[in-house]
């Protein structure tokens, strides 16, 4: 029954938002670069900054987060070589195999999640945030990092980064909350109306992409991936958590944030470098769909542990 719950007043609105992503996109066929831009430029920097400067987050929060950040993604990097080695999967291949298991949904997926299952607390909403942050980091610098790792003037491509205004939102929200310094209304405001926007508009988004994506008989590295990204990154979080005796809201913010499907960026990097796009699709679709169990039992688990 609880578990019925979460699907229908959790996972199942997402979905519904996605539809209606979907949907638009097979009649209208939406300009996805546009869509993609209004988020990363428009509607997630005015989220993470509104986020940060609002919610009080101390440094032992900060330090946790990071720590179990770090450490879930370099055993599930890890994980995902031995994997890739025994699949027998060439260099590129192995590249965005990786990729598809330790870039995770903490976005347009993760941030919808967090809100409805802690009811929007603030608290909760600053873990995910500085979970979005370093994955929004990681993404668009190892990420795009280990697909140029062969070409020349990789470094180049790497500093691309700096250019987007996400590192900007998140260095002003946290020097503004640090320093208690007031921000006028005339702009804090549209920020909020800004921010407002976010869920939504991502998660028609992600629908939208996720339309694009050509359904194709699936392969042996394609299931390994969703395994691994959907049940063992979930199982070494928790064995994390325990380790370092985490607990509460905390704990079960951690716990369901790895869980999290593969993220569109995984396929958006292998596409725009050409290393198997179509295999890094695959992976966001059956992640996406199969997700909505996953997760459910995941949010099930957490509120049993924790």
């Amino acid at each position: 029954m609880e578990l019925f719950i979460i699907l229908k007043d959790i996972i199942l609105p997402i979905f519904i938002v996605m539809a209606i992503g979907y949907i638009l996109q097979k009649k209208f066929n939406m300009d996805i670069s546009t869509l993609s831009k209004l988020n990363i430029y428009f509607v997630v920097p005015a989220f993470i900054f509104v986020k940060l400067y609002s919610t009080k987050i101390s440094f032992s929060l900060f330090g946790y987060v990071f720590l179990f950040f770090i450490l879930l993604v370099f055993i599930l990097f890890m994980i995902s070589i031995v994997v890739a080695k025994f699949l027998k999967l060439d260099k590129s291949k192995k590249t965005t195999f990786s990729n598809s298991v330790i870039f995770f949904n903490s976005g347009n997926y993760g941030v919808p999640v967090n809100d409805l299952v802690f009811k929007s607390d603030p608290f909760a909403a600053s873990i995910q945030v500085i979970v979005l942050t370093l994955q929004n980091i990681f993404t668009f610098s190892y990420g795009i990092f280990s697909m140029q790792s062969v070409e020349k003037g990789k470094w180049n491509a790497l500093l691309g980064y700096f250019k987007m205004p996400v590192l900007y939102a998140m260095l002003a929200g946290v020097i503004l909350n640090a320093f208690h310094v007031d921000i006028p209304s005339f702009i804090w405001l549209p920020a909020n109306y800004i921010a407002d926007a976010m869920i939504a508009l991502a998660l028609l988004t992600l629908g939208a992409q996720v339309a694009r994506i050509q359904f194709r008989s699936g392969l042996s590295s394609v299931y390994s991936s969703l395994i691994v990204r959907l049940i063992i990154s979930p199982v070494v979080a928790l064995i994390i958590i325990w380790v370092f005796q985490v607990e509460g809201v905390i704990a079960q913010a951690l716990f369901i944030a790895s869980a999290m499907p593969t993220s569109v960026n995984s396929a958006v990097i292998a596409q725009e470098y050409k290393n198997h796009p179509e295999f890094a699709a695959q992976v966001v679709l059956f992640s996406t769909i199969l997700s909505a169990a996953t997760v459910s039992l995941v949010i099930y688990f957490s509120g049993i542990l924790f």
